[in-house]
This record gives structure tokens, sequence and C-alpha cells, in this order.
């Protein structure tokens, strides 16, 4: 198997979207991590259909591979960073990410994106983790289906400090949603040096059955905060080794959303340290 690398543009926000995705097919990536926000393309716009044809267009030309991420901050509501969540104590706040998400499965049918990616939220004050994991389950019912209906899984996100931060929390989900056939995993490599007990070689080993998408970057223990590789406390090579053993097909997308003032130059010198942690440094696909 080989690995199919990407860039996130959450991490080349300073950049317009034509240019963003034309740097990543210069430098060699076979894909990107779009996500959905008003600088790029923003899923809120009214001529959204219009501007998804484009992206397409541009994406087919380049030989780009797509996923569609929806982790923007404020792209629902300008004041309340990633809200309204799927744990929102109002049903219609719930909706409305519900909405947004369905929209993002719609906008992945368009731009034949291989996943849709997702993340729970943080549970809310005063609400008992029992209310937060129903709110959650209800939520994403219309979203399942839409991605049902699409063939385009969505990939759930564990992320630290959320209802669902573990790869444990993942299959509580999967359990109370009776494992549906659209249910799949993003799987974040730092997170699981972050937070996960087992190493990240065995999460992926663990999670393969699962995986959707993948993001990458370097952590540390217990710290979450996305690092250029090699800031970090992760050894890639058995990571890298282990998730191209693995089955995963889709892409593995390099996650540095803080990143954006340099952006250009850590999109080259990501794909560099892949390369050379995959035994690569041709330009070929790292196998």
């Amino acid at each position: 198997m080989t690995l199919r690398l990407g860039y996130g543009t959450n991490g080349l926000t300073d950049l317009r979207l034509d240019d963003a995705l034309g740097l990543l097919a210069d430098l060699g990536y076979d894909g990107v991590g779009l996500t959905l926000d008003h600088m790029h393309l923003d899923p809120m716009a009214p001529d959204l259909a219009a501007r998804t044809r484009q992206v397409a267009r541009r994406l087919t030309g380049l030989g780009l591979g797509v996923t569609v991420e929806t982790g923007a901050r404020y792209v629902l509501d300008p004041r309340r960073k990633h809200g309204p969540s799927l744990l929102d104590p109002d049903p219609d706040a719930r909706a409305a990410r519900a909405a947004l998400l369905v929209r993002a499965v719609d906008v992945a049918a368009d731009l034949g994106a291989h996943a849709v990616h997702c993340f729970s939220g943080i549970t809310p004050p005063e609400t008992t983790t029992e209310t937060a994991w129903q709110r959650l389950t209800g939520a994403l019912a219309p979203v399942l289906e839409a991605s049902d209906r699409a063939g385009i899984p969505l990939a759930v996100e564990p992320e630290p400090g959320h209802l669902l931060a573990t790869l444990a929390d993942f299959h509580h989900l999967r359990t109370l949603l009776g494992d549906p056939g659209p249910l799949g995993l993003t799987l974040d490599i730092g997170h699981c040096q972050c937070l996960e007990p087992a190493s990240p070689v065995d999460c992926v080993k663990e999670a393969a059955p699962w995986l959707r998408h993948v993001q990458i970057e370097d952590m540390r223990r217990g710290i979450h905060e996305h690092l250029p590789f090699g800031d970090g406390e992760i050894d890639f090579p058995p990571v890298l080794e282990a998730l191209a053993s693995s089955g995963y097909a889709g892409l593995t997308v390099v996650e540095l959303p803080r990143h954006s003032h340099a952006g250009p130059e850590l999109a080259r010198t990501s794909i560099d340290f892949l390369r050379r942690a995959t035994g690569t440094t041709d330009g070929a696909a790292p196998c």
C-alpha cells in the first residue's frame, strides 16, 4: 500500500483557495483537506453550488484528491468558537450544526471527496454525560442518513477535551448508534500522542478497520498543541509504516491550523519530512 499525502487548508488561510491548491500540487501532494470556511469555500454562501463546481474542476485539473473538513471556528456563530455544536442544549442550535454537516456531505459528493470529517464538541456546563451522548446520537442521525445516500463516510474525530475524545469513545458511539455503515473514524496522529493510552503505532493498528480519514502533525504527551514535524515527541517512521500497512486508502493530511502565517513554507518542509520518514525522497508517492 502507498500513503497519499495531503495538507489542510486550515493551515493555509492566508492564501486564496486557488493559490493554495496550486501550491500543494506543485509541491507534490496527492490531495487536500478542505475546511469549509468563509475564506475558501464558504458553506453559508448563496453561490455555494457554483463555487463548488469551480473547485471541483480545479481539483480535477491539478490531480488532487480531497477530504471535506468541518472544523471551521466561527462559520456558524461569529462569537462562539465551534458554536453551536452537536451537543448544544438548544435543539434548534444542534439542528443548525447537523444541517451544516449535511451540507458538507453534499459538497463532498460534488467534489468527489473520500470522506467528511466532524467532531462531537465540548460537553456544555451542567450537562450530564448521558444527556450529551443522547444529544450527539440524535443530532448525527440526519447526517448519517445523508452520508448513506451520498455513499461518503462520515469520519468522526476524537478530539481532546470533547465528549468524544478517544478511540474508546468512538467505539462507544458506534455501539450507541448500532454500528451504522456510513460511520467511520478520523484518526489524528498527534492526538494519539497527546492522550491515548496506546502508542500512535498501536492506535493506527487498532483503528485500521474504521479509518476513513487521517490527520498528522507532531505533538507532545499531555499537551494539545499541533506542532510542525520534529518539534514534538512522535517517532514517525513506524507510524507511517503502520498506516501504509493498514489498508487505509484515503488521504493523510498535515494538520497545522495555527501556522497559516508560515503555511507555504511548512507545506514544503512537511512533505519533505514525510518523504524522508518513509524513505522516499525522489518525489514519488511514499510506500
